[in-house]
């Protein structure tokens, strides 16, 4: 199926069922922005909750904070972002219609690195005879833009303020309250779930490119001279990696990637933690999940270590990044502590030191529609979003099986039971197969189903009701009673994986 066609397909989906759409649409919608609908909402909280659960709440030195997304001007220059924070601009002399260089070019299956500069691109974009792809006129010659979204503050708006590009920037500004509030050692990580705000030129497919956007974040602080991994236990993970050296996608363990490549100890435990996030608890099949080091130019100039996070993407036409494993060195720290006059170095064992970065970063929008591009099928039957349990938007489905007065007050009481611990949904519009097929199409794991056998006192299924799993439509007989039991065995948080 051709990109475009799925993408729109995604949207139409995402649409029609309530995940997300772009916003303002009734004014006929603004690029790179989308709105979360109910169930987009839902799904997106159940993501960010995993993850916190998964890469924070487990380590009760990583603390989750919450910064402003309103940034003065000073930090961001002393970041490098008011200078390198840039995307290479070409525009049409004809339609003036504007592109982002390096993209014109790699859809043109050109290798472009990231260290390329305008005068590179406009090469590039010259020799191969590129045009605009609206009118197909000529292109101007490329330039250096800026993304950073810059805001005017105070009454006649004398300050200049900027809209944070990146969440990793509040745990820098936080990092030394935080060191000193709490125990003053290393490691330690502060962790944000928030927006960040991009210029993007040229936004585009769907949820992969937008101006405003969900990271995920987890920066640890610590000696890199002392830091080892919490444990041994994933050291033999077996691992799909592309290195920079070999330009080629192998299976190797963690602990064959430290001792052959040089990756850090603790960089290669990550690396082992995140593939068993994906893999192993959000079920995204072990082929289409691997590591892209970047090196040379392609990676950014901060970084020792720079790792993408991809997953094989059918609407965006092959591996595309999610997120990202940085090793950032003291760079973030030094940048600020210079910028700002203030010693950010703390004392260890008796030595200062400007602690290093490790860094987790993960898209949240391109992680929600990598999974609905992943789970959502057509079986030649219905059409289902055999999403993982823990992040369907809805745990359950409640039916009265028909539109009886019996029947519903069953249902709503079950309903209002199973609501205090699950986010429960009743219907009871149209027939019982039409119900399973709505709740099949938005990923609803189970289905509860009251009949009339449920409230007659003479059956010997009295006070019991079918329970349907979304996946193999198998259906069982339970009491009321084991309903909570069983809803909670399904959902009790995956992240204690063994």
């Amino acid at each position: 199926m051709d990109d475009k066609v799925k993408i729109d397909e995604l949207l139409s989906y995402a649409k029609s069922k309530g995940f997300f759409w772009p916003s303002a649409e009734i004014y006929g919608g603004a690029s790179g922005l989308f709105d979360y609908g109910h169930l987009g909402a839902l799904m997106k909280r159940r993501f960010e909750t995993l993850w916190l659960s998964y890469f924070v709440d487990q380590n009760e030195n990583y603390h989750l904070i919450d910064g402003s997304t309103l940034l003065p001007e000073k930090p961001l220059v002393a970041s490098g972002h008011a200078s390198r924070f840039n995307d290479i601009l070409v525009g049409c002399t004809k339609c003036h219609s504007y592109y982002r260089a390096d993209v014109l070019i790699s859809e043109k299956g050109i290798g472009v690195s990231e260290g390329d500069g305008a005068a590179e691109m406009g090469k590039i974009l010259k020799e191969n005879k590129i045009k605009c792809q609206k009118c197909g006129g000529e292109l101007g010659e490329p330039r250096s833009f800026n993304m950073m979204i810059d805001v005017g503050l105070g009454p006649e708006k004398s300050d200049k303020g900027y809209l944070r590009p990146e969440t990793a920037q509040s745990t820098f500004l936080n990092f030394f309250q935080e060191y000193n509030t709490l125990r003053k050692t290393l490691p330690f990580g502060l962790a944000i779930i928030g927006r960040a705000y991009r210029n993007e030129i040229s936004p585009r497919q769907g949820l992969y490119r937008m101006r405003e956007l969900i990271q995920a974040e987890l920066q640890i602080f610590f000696d890199q001279n002392k830091w080892k991994p919490q444990s041994e236990e994933l050291s033999d993970r077996m691992l799909n990696v592309v290195t920079y050296s070999d330009k080629k996608e192998q299976r190797i363990s963690a602990k064959e990637l430290s001792a052959s490549y040089g990756i850090p100890d603790f960089y290669a435990y990550h690396m082992a933690l995140i593939d068993r996030f994906y893999v192993d608890l959000i079920g995204v099949p072990q082929e289409r999940f691997r590591f892209f080091e970047k090196g040379g130019g392609e990676k950014a100039f901060y970084n020792k270590v720079h790792m993408d996070l991809e997953v094989k993407v059918e609407s965006w036409g092959g591996f595309r990044e999610i997120g990202g494993l940085h090793y950032r060195g003291d760079y973030d720290l030094t940048s600020h502590s210079k910028g700002s006059g203030k010693d950010l170095s703390v004392l260890q064992d008796g030595n200062k030191i400007i602690p290093n970065v490790l860094e987790l970063s993960f898209g949240v929008d391109r992680n929600i529609w990598t999974l609905i591009d992943l789970f959502y099928v057509n079986d030649g039957e219905r059409t289902i979003l055999k999403i993982p349990k823990a992040l369907s938007p809805y745990h359950a489905a409640v039916f009265p099986l028909q539109k009886d007065e019996r029947l519903q007050a069953m249902a709503e009481s079950i309903r209002q039971d199973l609501a205090r611990n699950f986010k429960i949904v009743s219907d009871s519009a149209g027939s019982i197969g039409r119900r399973y097929a709505r709740m099949d199409d938005i990923g609803t794991p189970y289905c509860i189903t009251i009949d009339f056998d449920s409230v007659d006192k003479s059956s010997d299924s009295y006070n019991t009701v079918t329970i349907r799993d979304r996946n193999d439509k198998s259906q069982k007989r339970v009491t009321t009673s084991e309903l909570h039991e069983i809803l909670l065995k399904a959902f009790t948080p995956e992240y204690r994986l063994q």
